[in-house]
């Protein structure tokens, strides 16, 4: 699952000294070749299956990286055993993303009345990351200003008096009415002034160092020829923005024009270590008259790849445990005298049962190779069952979706088959955990569903109906699902990039734990009996959703397919 908007990401190691080890690291990656499975879903093949998809030798799985290309063509060997049908491109399984990774030029420069600006001092160039609406370039000299008010604020100035010309505003504020660095959480607010030749928040003084260099570091981002120029963004010192607008922050006025500027600030396109790429496959249905229409099945084939620095396993744990229940959701922090003590014993546990080791891969075995291996258990299932479905089932392993669901933006941009054929789609993202260690008040029955019913009461209906029918005796946890909630986990995955083209859509997961977003995201945690139900139940929902006679209404409003996502 992509990491939440603040970016957390910023911080996803952060682990006390006082925990720290000394190790080598973990031991040679196991066998990654194919190995035979049943026809059935059993926890047998899944624990076969993930083991293969999340060893070290995957190395993360990161998009436009070996490891990532790696997993890739193990999914598509096991599509071409099962004798499925190849619906990439080109007569193959996959669908190739035009993926760069790119980096502001070092060269990037800004001045006002033959005064220079320096890159990293008094501006920061945005580039295009998840929430994050920008990534576009600006060069030009007498570049014309103006004074837009405070970031978020849509009564400040009109985007009329904005065509043109360089915006500048004021920090954002918090609950608190201070003034607060999270610029990214207003996209829609940016796209209202898409005729700007750019925008600068004079947030980079409040903004923290590890952010800072995080926005620095090389991005990546899906290239596609005729698409609208993205957006130029860029944060600067309160005094950069005295300097262009000619007075104070305190002093100015929505409107006011600042002085022209003189800017080269580009963006440097590099080939990635491998390709970006969706795997795609095809189950014929068994109806000549609905075999054009597809049950879309689908879950992320891409993980975070490496940490920056190897870190000690079992002090993450018990660190987490302690400070961080879900993982990358919760924000890093030292520890209480009571907190260190806790965290201590629980380490000093572990360390009676096993050495200490280090470790720098985040091997994603929840994340999301759960959803991954899940996909491929129901594709095995289904192809190799005596009665089809009615309806075709495709099948998507998407990339991307922790770089900012680009491969599920791309393939529903770009689909593959036709999109309006998709009568459904059914996304699996993280359903290997979910026990009440895991997750609060979690259990051997407990799903999280997501966005069931906001396109289709009927398909969320029919999800609560197989489960019941079929006694697969899950209780549903909805509370993620409600507007507004914080975690905002209805546009965090890539059964978003299917529901804004209206396509009723199913999330599954059973949550974040402590191992989310970490190098403790192993095999050894996952509880395969609940992930072989969970694996299940979504085989007989596809199948119930692929023999109805009528595909699923869709009776609530369709979202904007370029709009703002908003739960």
């Amino acid at each position: 699952m992509q990491v939440a908007s603040r970016l957390a990401a910023a911080s996803l190691l952060v682990v006390p000294a006082l925990l720290g080890a000394q190790s080598s690291q973990s031991g040679a990656a196991r066998s990654t070749s194919s190995t035979s499975t049943a026809p059935a879903i059993t926890t047998a093949d899944l624990r076969t299956r993930l083991s293969i998809f999340a060893d070290d030798s995957m190395q993360g799985r990161e998009t436009g990286k070996i490891g990532n290309f790696k997993g890739t063509e193990y999914i598509a060997r096991e599509l071409a055993k099962l004798g499925l049908r190849p619906a990439g491109e080109k007569g193959t399984f996959f669908q190739e993303l035009p993926y760069r990774d790119v980096a502001v030029d070092p060269a990037a420069a800004m001045s006002i009345d033959n005064q220079g600006m320096q890159l990293g001092t008094d501006f920061l160039v945005l580039p295009s990351y998840g929430p994050i609406p920008f990534g576009g370039s600006l060069e030009g000299a007498g570049v014309q200003t103006v004074y837009g008010g405070r970031w978020g604020d849509t009564t400040a100035i009109d985007p009329s008096q904005t065509a043109g010309r360089l915006v500048v505003f004021s920090a954002p504020t918090n609950a608190q009415g201070q003034a607060a660095p999270q610029f990214w959480g207003v996209s829609g607010f940016a796209r209202r002034f898409a005729n700007a030749a750019g925008i600068a928040i004079a947030t980079l003084d409040i903004t923290p160092a590890q952010l800072r260099s995080l926005l620095a570091e090389p991005r990546s981002r899906v290239v596609v020829p005729g698409a609208p120029r993205s957006q130029f963004g860029m944060i600067v010192t309160r005094d950069a923005a005295r300097r262009i607008l000619g007075v104070a922050l305190e002093s100015a006025r929505a409107g006011t024009a600042g002085k022209p500027l003189t800017i080269i600030a580009r963006f440097k396109e590099a080939t990635t270590e491998a390709p970006a790429r969706n795997v795609i496959a095809v189950l014929e249905g068994s109806d000549p008259k609905l075999r054009g229409q597809f049950v879309a099945i689908g879950a992320h084939n891409d993980h975070v790849g490496f940490t920056e620095q190897a870190v000690d396993h079992d002090s993450v744990r018990a660190y987490n445990a302690v400070i961080r229940p879900e993982g990358a959701e919760d924000t890093p922090r030292q520890p209480s005298a009571e907190e260190a003590t806790r965290i201590r014993g629980i380490l000093d546990s572990l360390r009676a049962t096993r050495p200490a080791r280090m470790d720098s891969i985040n091997n994603g075995a929840d994340d999301d190779g759960s959803g991954s291996m899940a996909v491929l258990e129901i594709a095995e299932a289904l192809a190799t069952a005596r009665v089809k479905p009615k309806r075709s089932i495709l099948f998507v392993w998407h990339t991307g979706e922790e770089k900012g669901l680009l491969g599920s933006e791309y393939f529903t941009d770009v689909p593959t088959v036709p999109r309006d054929s998709i009568v459904a789609q059914l996304n699996i993202d993280m359903i290997g955990r979910g026990t009440a260690q895991d997750v609060k008040n979690g259990g051997p029955h407990y799903v999280q569903l997501v966005g069931s019913r906001r396109l289709s009461t009927e398909l969320g209906d029919l999800v609560e109906s197989v489960n019941t029918t079929g006694k697969h005796g899950f209780t549903f946890d909805y509370q993620y699902d409600a507007n507004g909630h914080p975690q905002n986990i209805y546009c965090r995955s890539d059964h978003y990039s299917y529901a804004r083209y209206g396509i009723p859509v199913v999330f599954f997961t059973t949550g974040v734990h402590r191992d989310y977003h970490m190098v403790t995201d192993e095999v050894q945690y996952i509880d395969f009996d609940h992930f072989r139900g969970v694996t299940q139940l979504i085989h007989d929902i596809a199948t119930t959703v692929g023999n109805r006679a009528k595909a699923p209404v869709v009776d609530k409003p369709k979202p904007d397919p370029k709009g703002e996502c908003r739960q």
